[in-house]
């Protein structure tokens, strides 16, 4: 075995979730850029979390296992090139935040540093903003911090999902299969960034078509979903009105959604697609699957570990 010469540091960046219930205000609060939200939304907010964990908060943990497990990789695949790592988190709006991350790697003696976020699609609101705060943060420390931007085309990545959607359909009846609708879904984002010629929403259909291809699937869509709820219009159209429309007016009564701009478990898809998502379906009389989340799956884990590596 080489002598390890070489110590790089990874900040694994993500939006953040809270560890328990007594501490969803303060996250609404700092999503809400210091302003706290009032008891309705606070009470709303509450009621989804309460809807998927119970009491119990395992949301955290779902990050943390990917973390723990890129790093495991990350040695595993380069440990014969003298290579080691450490893998810190950075959050967008619960500690330890992206300059909690930051400000630990240069304690800690890291020079060499890649930052990459837990989304494969670029925007310059979602990824943009993740890496702007990283360099912000980087500032005047002894810390070379390069980034991941995308992955959304990367081949292990398309196979793990590719996977998914095919063992899901396995779910519906044989003879009804080649009727299931696939929907492709993500995070909507406010619309402007279209005037701004953001590459998220292309990059988006182009994992969607990639998985179609692989997967022989003809019959599929994209749709948006978890807008925020702004003044300001969001990308549409969003998924509950695609299921409506899917079924009043093309007759479709079997959907199977693949969330592919979520990478874990998370509110997103345990609440907006598990449980709004199946009640609309319910009430159309449609049956409704949804493929699993990517969580530590190791063609995830390589995915990450390439693009990583690729920066050094």
């Amino acid at each position: 075995m080489p002598t390890t010469n070489r110590t790089i540091g990874v900040l694994v960046m993500s939006y953040g979730t809270p560890e328990s219930m007594d501490q969803i205000e303060a996250y609404y609060t700092h999503i809400r850029r210091g302003h706290p939200p009032t008891p309705e939304q606070l009470q709303e907010l509450t009621d989804r979390y309460e809807a998927i964990v119970g009491g119990f908060f395992p949301l955290r943990e779902n990050t943390n296992k990917q973390v723990a497990a890129l790093e495991e990789a990350l040695n595993q695949a380069y440990a014969e090139q003298g290579l080691s790592f450490k893998c810190y988190q950075g959050l967008k709006h619960a500690s330890p935040f992206i300059e909690d991350g930051v400000r630990q790697m240069a304690e800690d003696g890291i020079r060499e540093a890649v930052g990459i976020v837990l989304a494969p699609h670029y925007s310059v609101m979602s990824v943009g903003g993740y890496i702007k705060r990283a360099q912000e943060a980087v500032e005047g420390l002894d810390l070379t911090l390069r980034f991941v931007r995308s992955y959304h085309l990367h081949p292990e990545l398309i196979q793990a999902l590719s996977e998914r959607v095919t063992s899901a359909l396995e779910r519906f009846e044989e003879s009804e299969r080649s009727s299931v609708r696939v929907i492709f879904s993500a995070h909507s984002l406010p619309a402007k960034i279209l005037e701004m010629n953001d590459p998220y929403p292309d990059q988006m259909l182009e994992t969607s078509r990639a998985i179609a291809e692989r997967t022989g699937i003809s019959s599929w869509q994209f749709a948006w979903q978890s807008a925020g709820r702004t003044a300001t219009p969001w990308l549409g159209p969003d998924i509950m009105d695609v299921l409506v429309t899917a079924h009043r007016e093309e007759g479709v009564k079997r959907v199977l959604v693949c969330p592919i701009g979520f990478v874990s478990d998370h509110l997103e898809v345990l609440y907006d697609i598990d449980i709004e998502c199946q009640h609309k379906a319910r009430e159309l009389g449609m049956q409704l699957e949804r493929t699993e989340s990517l969580n530590t799956d190791p063609l995830y884990m390589k995915t990450l570990s390439d693009v990583i590596g690729a920066q050094l």
